[in-house]
């Protein structure tokens, strides 16, 4: 048996779950686990089915098979295998921890990924990523070479088959148009909750305010700066005794956390965008 995860939504009606489990029965497939939603507010319905299949079946044939209850129900919707590893491209510029923290993750098994290659505008990290054997780009980016740098970017994400980009604490802005056409495949780690304490220094700027609740938000790269649709979030709680390089490195760790939960539901196929929103099957 293989077995595969189908994500899908579309118009909230009655009779939905319906056709996928008849679909899944009349093809001999096996429901393993299944979870649903139905958003009032956006009318939309979600679901993820993990599901078996006879070896003869394959990805394309089940895809090929589906895309008619698909059409007949205005489905958005993916059939992916289970437990193959996404490609992912890590970016970093200064701050590793997130880095070695997802490589880390990836070596171990813990995040089913497997990270093709480290960009960098800086080459501080090179020597981790080899650590890892793991390719490492230095792509430097200044104002005049931006526009020049998300190409070799975007050449990279395709030669290497790159499935999911994740911005590991890389402090470039990305351009609306690299925003479009990564969209709902690029992650970013922002190191406070948003939209609070923007900018540089965050948690500083959280010191100063005497923050109770340092926390870092993991959400989908879209043109609007540090807005877009959030996946995950992780907080510590803080006394006024802390110091702000105490909330730096507390914050650090809360950082790593969110953003590998987010990585690992992403590549688990768990994630689905609704509208400016996220509906996260964890």
């Amino acid at each position: 048996m293989s077995e595969y995860v189908l994500t899908l939504s579309c118009p909230d009606k009655k009779g939905i779950v319906h056709a996928v489990s008849s679909y899944l029965f009349m093809t001999d497939c096996n429901i393993e686990d299944s979870q649903q939603y139905g958003d009032p507010t956006t009318g939309l319905f979600f679901m993820r089915v993990h599901f078996s299949a006879e070896a003869q079946a394959n990805v394309e044939k089940l895809r090929a098979s589906f895309a008619a209850v698909a059409e007949s129900w205005a489905m958005d919707w993916q059939i992916h295998e289970q437990g193959k590893k996404m490609r992912v491209l890590l970016m970093v510029s200064k701050f590793g921890h997130c880095l070695n923290d997802l490589l880390f993750r990836a070596r171990s098994g813990a995040l089913p990924v497997e990270v093709a290659a480290v960009v960098s505008n800086h080459t501080d990290f090179e020597e981790l990523a080899g650590s890892y054997g793991v390719p490492f780009h230095h792509l430097p980016v200044t104002k005049d070479t931006k526009a020049e740098a998300e190409q070799r970017l975007l050449q990279l994400v395709r030669a290497e088959d790159v499935e999911l980009v994740v911005l590991a604490r890389y402090m470039q802005v990305i351009s609306d148009d690299l925003c479009k056409q990564l969209e709902g495949r690029i992650i970013n780690i922002h190191h406070s909750f948003l939209p609070s304490f923007k900018g540089a220094k965050p948690y500083h700027q959280a010191h100063a305010r005497g923050v109770k609740l340092i926390g870092a938000t993991a959400h989908y790269v879209t043109a609007d700066l540090d807005e877009g649709p959030i996946i995950e979030q992780e907080v510590e709680r803080v006394g006024h005794e802390v110091t702000p390089e105490r909330l730096v490195a507390v914050g650090r760790d809360v950082e790593c956390q969110a953003l590998a939960r987010a990585v690992k539901w992403h590549s688990e196929h768990r994630v689905l965008l609704n509208g400016t929103r996220t509906v996260v099957f964890a």
